[in-house]
């Protein structure tokens, strides 16, 4: 485990540092409102923050004596990507992802309009992606052909709310 893994896991071990990213997931803010809302002082409000920096789960941006703090949510996706269990296997060259899948795991494929796509994987149902040597494929993985060494990451689509709509209708 790399350094800034251990800085990760030891910023995400505080119930006060998890809220913190929770409200600012909300909308970007200054420590002393982060303070006010956690109910801290803003001495430790910013010891906090320091950690969450250095873990680089949040950026800071500085306006005069103003400290606003961000998520930085890419590195928070990516911390999780430490559980991801790597699975080597040897295959015939010319052998689909598909069939190298089947392979090390348990794929169950939908038809889905005029394809078939992966809607579980070992029991695990949801929207399934994958990149190929760090770049997402536009090929299905019926019509991905592995004919040298590769590394494959399969990503499941998680339902990871991106922004919430309080819709009021007028009557």
């Amino acid at each position: 485990m790399s350094q800034l893994d251990n800085k990760v896991f030891h910023a995400l071990g505080s119930d006060t540092r998890i809220r913190m990213l929770e409200l600012l997931e909300e909308e970007e803010r200054h420590i002393s409102k982060l303070a006010r809302m956690l109910g801290i002082s803003v001495p430790v409000a910013a010891k906090h923050a320091k950690i969450l920096e250095e873990a680089d789960l949040v950026e800071r941006k500085i306006f005069g004596k103003t400290h606003v703090l961000k998520p930085n949510r890419e590195n928070i996706y990516l911390a999780m990507n430490v559980f991801a269990p790597t699975k080597l296997i040897e295959v015939e060259k010319g052998t689909t992802l598909l069939d190298a899948l089947r392979g090390v795991a348990a794929i169950k494929v939908q038809k889905k309009g005029d394809r078939e796509v992966i809607v579980s994987t070992d029991g695990e149902e949801g929207l399934y992606v994958y990149e190929i040597n760090g770049e997402f494929s536009e090929k299905s993985v019926q019509n991905c052909v592995l004919d040298e060494d590769t590394t494959i990451e399969w990503k499941k689509l998680e339902p990871v709310t991106k922004i919430k709509l309080d819709i009021h209708v007028k009557k």
